[in-house]
């Protein structure tokens, strides 16, 4: 069959949340595509849809309904055929897709760690008793209360500008962002500091670029394939089966990672009560091939330590 190429006459749409990270990966996808078959911009076009997610601020995130916060309206636009793909942060998305949607194409994955940012301190060891923290994040939360339980955590949402300026106004000493978030957008001029994963362990598949398309779209998946990281796609396969044997959301205290090293795959998580009192974790190594079975067994293993409950 002959690969229909997108031409600037009949553009291949490409659908993303409208924030300038979300931007910053749409424009990394459509430059992968570009390269891969030689064509030019005009011959892809960036549909931004606004999401829930976005548009509800005056709120933790974990008193909304937290299904597809990040998703489902950029979801429905690609059943519907408004676009061809949707660009999405890996971390934001429910391990299962909407009926006729698939998840299957990641790129290069970017720095996993997450990134101590304050405008006085270098670190979260720094940090003072009493020291005000702000994060949005329920796991991020979860893990300064079980290792610093005598620091302060508030809310804190909104893109980077308004945190940093949320810094410098005194409403908190420290707050956290993705590293990856950060080099995506060249932000050289933010004073972070990377953590490290055995500090404080990463959310499930950060740092990672998804690409969802339509389950029976050949083109699409075509065009895919050669933008595909095969090595990100085994780290995330591990990664997003141990995210749903723990029947976890982007809102529920899991961490998780996995790492490539030679021929074998290294896979830690733990799960943690929403107020750190309680904190679960393993650390395996095995075969590559065998990262969804390993991501299961964890899974498994960690719940059956935790007992029934575990995240009520």
């Amino acid at each position: 069959m002959t690969l229909h190429l997108p031409t600037p006459a009949a553009p291949f749409k490409i659908g993303t949340r409208g924030s300038p990270l979300a931007l910053a990966q749409a424009h990394e996808t459509r430059a992968r595509l570009m390269a891969a078959f030689d064509l030019p911009q005009e011959a892809f076009q960036i549909c931004v849809i606004k999401v829930t997610g976005d548009q509800i601020l005056d709120k933790p995130l974990r008193e909304i309904d937290g299904k597809g916060l990040f998703t489902r309206e950029i979801e429905e636009a690609l059943l519907d055929g408004s676009i061809d793909i949707a660009v999405h942060s890996t971390k934001d998305m429910p391990v299962e897709q909407p009926a006729g949607l698939i998840l299957d194409t990641f790129l290069p994955r970017e720095d996993v760690r997450d990134a101590f940012v304050s405008l006085k301190y270098q670190g979260l060891a720094d940090l003072p008793d009493g020291a005000v923290v702000g994060t949005s994040s329920t796991r991020r939360r979860a893990q300064l209360a079980a290792r610093f339980p005598k620091l302060q955590v508030v809310e804190f949402r909104g893109n980077v500008q308004t945190r940093l300026k949320k810094l410098g106004d005194g409403v908190a000493d420290a707050t956290f962002l993705a590293t990856a978030g950060l080099r995506r957008l060249r932000m050289d001029d933010v004073p972070y500091h990377p953590i490290d994963p055995g500090d404080m362990l990463p959310a499930i598949a950060q740092g990672a670029i998804g690409i969802e398309r339509r389950q029976d779209d050949s083109r699409a998946a075509e065009l895919l394939t050669a933008i595909h990281d095969i090595p990100t796609g085994q780290r995330l396969k591990a990664e997003r089966t141990l995210l749903g044997g723990l029947d976890g959301s982007c809102e529920t205290p899991i961490g998780g990672l996995a790492e490539l090293e030679g021929g074998s795959l290294r896979l830690r998580g733990e799960i943690l009560r929403p107020d750190g009192a309680e904190v679960f974790a393993d650390d395996i190594n095995g075969a590559v091939e065998d990262g969804a079975e390993m991501g299961r067994a964890m899974a498994a293993a960690l719940l059956n330590r935790a007992g029934p409950n575990f995240f009520a």
